[in-house]
């Protein structure tokens, strides 16, 4: 189930840009953000994919969305420029960005190398 996050719900869930300058990733699972408007077309298109991916991976990644018409102070944070962007979070990593609408086998293969691909022992 893809869960809406506000400010308040990120800075909880994922992490804390007011309180701690270098990134700390807060939450149990890795997850992908789907920074979105309600007027975009291609991220219209993404959105059932996303969905579908949210039950697939349940238990294993959590998906989020972020509307930047209304968390216009995430968006800039992120330096959101277009729509959608995705933001892949690693559970011990650095996130990073894609953009535009991926289709659904770009985005199991981000999900499977990004988010739950195991650190190689060395």
């Amino acid at each position: 189930m893809t869960e809406y996050l506000t400010k308040d719900t990120f800075l909880e869930k994922v992490f804390n840009y007011e309180t701690e300058k270098d990134w700390n990733f807060k939450g149990e699972l890795p997850c992908l953000i789907d920074f979105y408007a309600d007027w975009c077309a291609p991220c219209k298109a993404v959105a059932p994919v996303l969905e579908e991916l949210s039950n697939e991976y349940q238990g294993k990644i959590n998906i989020y969305k972020i509307d930047t018409d209304r968390e216009t102070e995430l968006a800039q944070v992120f330096g959101i420029r277009s729509i959608p962007s995705l933001l892949f979070v690693p559970k011990n990593d650095k996130p990073q960005m894609a953009m535009g609408a991926l289709p659904k086998d770009a985005l199991i293969n981000a999900i499977d190398t990004v988010l739950l691909a195991t650190p190689s022992a060395n």
